[in-house]
């Protein structure tokens, strides 16, 4: 497999595969999963270059920090850039609590001794609280990562939808390495506000959901069943009117993708990773053919024209989606929506 080229998130991140590996499904929240089909699919991103492995403590309540440590066991750790998120809260059966984001600065200390621990590693590349809550001043919160990668605990702060005020305010406690956020030819709120300020201050974007939780895949349908604990059943893009509209507009990108000789997703995060040298992609692929075609999409990137680019947009143009990307109640929690 010919290894990916690399990026470099902001001026203080560290550098990376062009596209990066989210681990969440493999654990949590897409259905049933197969471990075995993980670790091989963890093992042959590493193989590709793609460094950047993302997860949180929550996912599957910590078995997703687990899952890596047993597919890193015998992998140099210098060769991994672990990305882990920590704030969110949850009950036993696996339902999230219906509390604010715990992101006190004794929270940081103890979340990150846990995920430490089920790593097995002495240190996490980015830390970052998952979400804000508006009761935690977000400089507590960054005050404590700083302490914690001036203890040698992390190399690097990030941050995950984090509005533009908050960026700033963030960045004047301590260097930040880059904002992850969901964006994709659905989901371009970033564009406003969010990207012209990260630019601004030399922070790097890491893109999730950048197939917008299979949506832009080409592999999804009308007739699909969502089997197990599967969430997308409770998103507003999925359901109903709005799953034909958005179905629809995946319809035209497909035209543009097949006249170029690439699959739907490949265009979808192609498109993500032309708009700047400073986004990576994260794919949340859980098998290794899902794999491959994802890392067909960084040479796609290389044709995209603007020309090219201009078509794709006009197939799904900024504001066509049918849904918000999280139901309300969600979506009134995210500092990036405000």
């Amino acid at each position: 497999m010919t290894r990916i080229p690399t990026r470099k998130l902001g001026t203080n991140g560290p550098v990376v595969g062009a596209l990066g590996l989210g681990a969440m499904g493999m654990s949590d929240m897409y259905g049933p999963a197969d471990e075995t089909q993980s670790i091989a699919t963890l093992h042959a991103a590493l193989d590709a270059g793609m460094n950047l492995v993302d997860t949180a403590d929550f996912y599957g309540s910590g078995h997703n920090e687990l899952l890596i440590s047993r597919a890193l066991r015998e992998r140099r750790r210098e060769d991994v850039v672990l990305s882990v998120k920590f704030g969110s809260r949850k009950n036993p059966d696996g339902s999230f609590q219906p509390v604010p984001y715990d992101v006190s600065a004794s929270a940081v200390r103890d979340r990150l001794a846990q995920s430490l621990r089920r790593l097995n590693t002495d240190y996490i590349d980015i830390y970052r609280p998952s979400r804000l809550n508006p009761d935690i001043p977000i400089e507590e919160t960054v005050g404590a990562l700083r302490d914690m990668q001036e203890a040698g605990y992390i190399r690097h702060i990030g941050l995950s939808e984090v509005g533009a005020e908050n960026i700033r305010r963030a960045a004047a406690v301590a260097p930040i390495s880059d904002v992850q956020i969901e964006y994709s030819l659905l989901s371009r709120g970033p564009e406003d506000e969010i990207l012209p300020t990260l630019r601004e201050l030399g922070i790097g974007l890491t893109a999730y959901g950048v197939l917008s939780r299979g949506l832009l895949s080409g592999h999804w349908s009308l007739d699909r069943s969502l089997a197990g604990r599967d969430f997308r059943a409770a998103l507003p893009r999925f359901n109903g009117e709005n799953l034909s509209a958005n179905l629809r507009l995946v319809e035209e990108l497909a035209q543009v993708a097949k006249e170029i000789g690439a699959t739907t997703s490949q265009v979808a995060i192609a498109w993500v990773a032309a708009q700047g040298a400073d986004i990576v992609p994260l794919v949340g692929a859980r098998r290794v053919d899902r794999l491959e075609e994802s890392l067909g999409a960084l040479d796609v990137t290389l044709t995209l024209s603007p020309e090219l680019l201009a078509r794709i947009e006009a197939a799904i143009p900024a504001g066509a989606a049918a849904g918000g990307r999280y139901m309300d109640q969600q979506l009134h929690l995210l500092d990036s929506e405000r």
